[in-house]
């Protein structure tokens, strides 16, 4: 009756903790599905460690081509910023995906108008969106290491063949027939056996274990993607039909796929099940032999897998897109496209800004900023190179209208020294000027570019005239060049082939404030004086670089 009681009590115990675990688990899930639908415009925040990013851009770099962002203009324009801001993502796929599409400029109407279709389906579709969200959530991420980490690192593990662990396995039922017709002979075979098996089975497990990670992100894809596929969404049954297919190609992988995936496989939990599966999974390696079918299936339909990621990713960033919009209290548009090679932005402003400032303009040909230090040129040439990204890669712009031509975008502007390879700034300014020359004169699509301080490295005549025939031949047909600079010479020097902008500062009670409003025609104020003043610098100093400077405008040459 004690033993009875003792158990009964034991019971009792494992169904409170258990069911409170589960009750716990349920309301956290409720109030992740309310925050769903509540708090969807909410600014993302998430803890991004240095090797996250690097595994972020996995799948764009094994899916690069010709016309995507290169490193200078991503780096440039602080994308990695912009990445973050508009990361709704609930998943290693999606957050991948999101990147890759912030990376790649669209060139076809047709996927533009595809991923509006999707994006706007969301928005009007909330239970639908929930529903995707909550799939891509049970999916998560692969930690540090990218998905495509492990699978370029399949091929290290070669065809690995089962046939000795089944050979290994044949042997025991032998050997219990042995015992039959001698005793000792078969207990001793059976212990010799289970021995090797277990001393062979670590050796074996410890080159799998690296692996298993992306087996159970694999296993977690085609379990998510299933449930996507079962979800009715008519502007996607494209892709449907893809993740149908490629989970068929590798059914092969979940049947018995326990042996290599439970949670409790080589841990020291103290579950009597889980210590007993232990063991067989030692002595008769059903895991190993489990895990070299898996690796079969998945080497040969890494495509697969590649098209469930993608599709996942698409559903995800098409939903981290409204969830962006929606977010943007400052307002925005969807872009208008023609082919003319004019860009015109009204009221558009940079998206990281709490408080912008709006700006708009049109440009038919090439655009020259002038203005003093600190007054907006190089916060609206991002704006202009960010709104054109934006356009082409997630259909959205931070403005109340924008309208421009299909481009390739490319920026020279938040350069430095290379210490890794030696090189200046000055080489390393000259080789980004150059790579935009080059995508100027390819002939493969219209070129959008953003230059800021043309060749800032080097002396005051060369610069001149070297910045002057750089940005002429950035005058090329089917380039629009933007291009800021505190040389007003060039302002004289390039009148004809650029149209002339400015921003201006108003000092007054000893202070300098500015508007940051773009307007028409060359800067005719100056401040970099004025700020060494303001800044403390003594008066001595400040007089004779005033007179110096006047003398200069004045007689044209320094004294």
């Amino acid at each position: 009756m004690e033993y009875l009681i003792f158990i009964l009590t034991m019971v009792v115990f494992a169904v409170v903790i258990f069911g409170t675990e589960a009750v716990r688990v349920r309301k956290e899930e409720k109030k992740f599905i309310r925050s769903l639908y509540e708090e969807y415009d909410k600014l993302v925040e998430k803890d991004y460690a240095l090797e996250r990013f690097v595994r972020i851009d996995s799948y764009f770099n094994r899916h690069r081509q010709e016309g995507q962002l290169d490193d200078i203009t991503w780096n440039d324009l602080d994308m990695d910023e912009l990445f973050k801001r508009m990361n709704y993502t609930l998943s290693a796929s999606g957050e991948e995906y999101l990147y890759y599409t912030l990376r790649t400029l669209k060139q076809s109407d047709e996927e533009l108008e595809h991923l509006e279709e999707t994006v706007r389906f969301f928005g009007e579709h909330p239970d639908i969106r929930v529903k995707v969200q909550l799939a891509a959530r049970r999916l998560g991420y692969t930690g540090k290491y990218s998905l495509y980490d492990y699978l370029d690192n399949l091929d290290l593990l070669g065809e690995r063949s089962s046939r000795k662990n089944i050979f290994l396995d044949c042997l025991f039922p032998v050997l219990i027939g042995l015992m039959w017709v001698n005793f000792s002979a078969g207990v001793i075979g059976i212990v010799i056996l289970t021995v090797y098996n277990i001393i062979s089975y670590f050796r074996e497990k410890a080159e799998i274990d690296p692996y298993i990670t992306s087996f159970s992100y694999v296993m977690r894809l085609l379990q998510s993607c299933g449930e996507l596929e079962k979800i009715s969404m008519p502007v996607y049954s494209r892709e449907q039909g893809q993740i149908r297919e490629a989970r068929k190609q590798l059914q092969g992988m979940k049947r018995n796929s326990y042996w290599v995936m439970s949670p409790y496989r080589g841990n020291a939990s103290g579950d009597i099940l889980a210590i007993f599966l232990d063991y067989i999974r030692m002595i008769f390696h059903i895991d190993l032999i489990k895990f070299n079918s898996m690796l079969k299936v998945l080497q040969g339909h890494i495509g697969d897998v590649d098209i469930l990621i993608a599709c996942m990713g698409r559903l995800e960033t098409a939903i981290a897109i409204w969830e962006f919009r929606e977010s943007l209290k400052n307002g925005w548009c969807i872009p208008d496209f023609d082919e003319t090679g004019t860009v015109e932005m009204e009221e558009g402003y940079h998206p990281l800004l709490e408080a912008p400032v709006k700006n708009g303009i049109c440009a038919g040909k090439g655009v020259l900023l002038t203005g003093s230090n600190a007054s907006g040129k190089s916060t609206f040439l991002k704006t202009m190179a960010i709104n054109a990204i934006f356009a082409q890669t997630i259909h959205t712009c931070t403005a109340d209208r924008y309208r421009t031509s299909k481009f390739r975008v490319y920026s020279s502007m938040a350069l430095r020294d290379d210490i890794g390879s030696g090189e200046s700034y000055y080489i390393v300014e000259i080789k980004a000027l150059k790579r935009i020359l080059d995508a100027a004169f390819a002939e493969e699509g219209k070129v959008l570019c953003f230059v800021d301080e043309v060749l800032r490295g080097t002396n005051t005549v060369e610069r001149i005239a070297a910045s002057t025939q750089i940005l002429k031949s950035l005058c090329h047909p089917g380039v629009l060049c933007f291009a800021a600079t505190h040389d007003i010479e060039l302002t004289e020097l390039l009148q004809k082939d650029f149209d002339n902008y400015h921003f201006e500062e108003d000092i007054r009670d000893g202070d300098i404030f500015f508007n940051y409003r773009i307007k028409e025609g060359r800067a005719t104020t100056r401040n970099a004086i004025r700020l060494l003043e303001l800044m403390g610098y003594d008066q001595e100093v400040i007089r004779k670089a005033t007179a110096q400077a006047e003398h200069f405008v004045t007689a044209g040459v320094w004294q």
